[in-house]
């Protein structure tokens, strides 16, 4: 891992891949790297198990770069201004954003909200479920409408089809599998584990005035 990290331009993708998942043409578009070139580095970091690969939910054609859970903790460092607010945003806003919101209300002090690019009728019962197992808060509110973003908020998008909604118009992408799509106890505890992973791992990069 050590010897992969040694190079500048992996270094460059891992902190990239830092706060949020990206797909390889927006780790292009963002360092300035060749397709064949990133091609390379991003074979390196999977074999040492740095990086994984997953393919959207919304555009199958589309795969998303993230950092194994594993690897977070060893390339912290980065730091970015605390933004004003958070706002969590899947396309119904029925269970990942919601989640994740009030994962984030309980560990932070930084306002939060929650949004739908495309919003359902009501939050799904396995979402208040999976937060009952896990002694999570989870008011009953009904699903809003994303609105765009005010000044100084930081957008997460929690869902493939939402990032590919906003166009790149989020600050982070965490590409979580619908677990109201999979509809088991088990895909929405997997959604809440992986949201607490990322809450936790970005927390400490934030820092305030």
């Amino acid at each position: 891992m050590l010897a992969a990290l040694a190079d500048p331009a992996r270094l460059r993708i891992v902190d990239a891949l830092a706060i949020g998942d990206l797909a390889p043409s927006e780790i292009q578009e963002t360092l300035g790297l060749s397709s064949s070139l990133l091609a390379h580095h991003l074979g390196i970091l999977e074999r040492a198990e740095l990086v994984e690969r997953s393919r959207s939910e919304a555009d199958r054609r589309r795969t998303y770069v993230r950092l194994a859970p594993h690897a977070r903790a060893l390339v912290g460092g980065s730091t970015f201004a605390a933004p004003r607010r958070i706002v969590f945003v899947c396309s119904a806003n029925s269970a990942r954003s919601q989640l994740a919101a009030a994962l984030w209300q309980r560990e932070s002090s930084i306002p939060v909200a929650s949004a739908g690019t495309r919003p359902a009728e009501a939050i799904a019962s396995g979402a208040f479920d999976t937060a009952a197992r896990h002694g999570l808060d989870l008011p009953p509110r009904t699903p809003q409408a994303f609105d765009g973003a005010a000044d100084g908020d930081w957008i997460i998008t929690v869902c493939d089809a939402a990032h590919e909604d906003l166009d790149g118009d989020d600050t982070a992408h965490w590409s979580i599998p619908d677990p109201v799509r999979i509809g088991t106890a088990a895909a929405f505890d997997d959604a809440y584990d992986e949201l607490a992973s990322r809450i936790r791992a970005i927390l400490p990069s934030l820092t305030t005035a």
